[in-house]
């Protein structure tokens, strides 16, 4: 077998696995809801502070380091795109809280479910096994005995 085709050998059973699939999936439902936290972020929270910092665009905030002149860009630090940056972190952290938190919640309270029916299921009166014909019969013979020696 050459190297090429190991690797690429590899490379087969590494993408057919399954846990690829399922992370292929939360990353492209992670990009959704990080747009979902962006807008949130973009059009609710940002003109709240807005007003707050008195009517200034939070995003623009920056520091000029060199103005433009002439076909030069302006060189500057844009602390108000790397606040937004943190706040939109800071919300999809605690907005996936929520979510895991949500779901450990089911989660007990499904264990606590399954494990409420077992023991309603144990406490319930099992009916005694079935005595063997021949059990049966020495027991009667003992009772007999018994009434026969009285």
């Amino acid at each position: 077998m050459s190297k090429s085709n190991g690797f690429f050998g590899e490379f087969k059973k590494f993408i057919t696995r399954g846990n690829v699939l399922d992370m292929a999936i939360g990353v492209i439902i992670g990009a959704g809801f990080s747009a979902i936290v962006n807008s949130l972020v973009k059009d609710i929270f940002n003109p709240i502070i807005g007003v707050l910092t008195g009517g200034q665009d939070f995003s623009a905030l920056k520091i000029i380091l060199k103005p433009a002149v002439g076909d030069a860009a302006e060189v500057a630090i844009r602390y108000g795109l790397f606040i937004n940056a943190i706040v939109n972190f800071l919300l999809i952290a605690f907005f996936l809280f929520l979510v895991v938190k949500a779901f450990n919640n089911f989660k007990d309270i499904a264990e606590e479910l399954t494990a409420k029916k077992e023991c309603e299921a144990a406490a319930q009166p099992v009916a005694p096994p079935k005595k063997a014909e021949d059990v049966v019969l020495l027991e009667e013979i003992r009772d007999l005995l018994k009434v026969k020696k009285s």
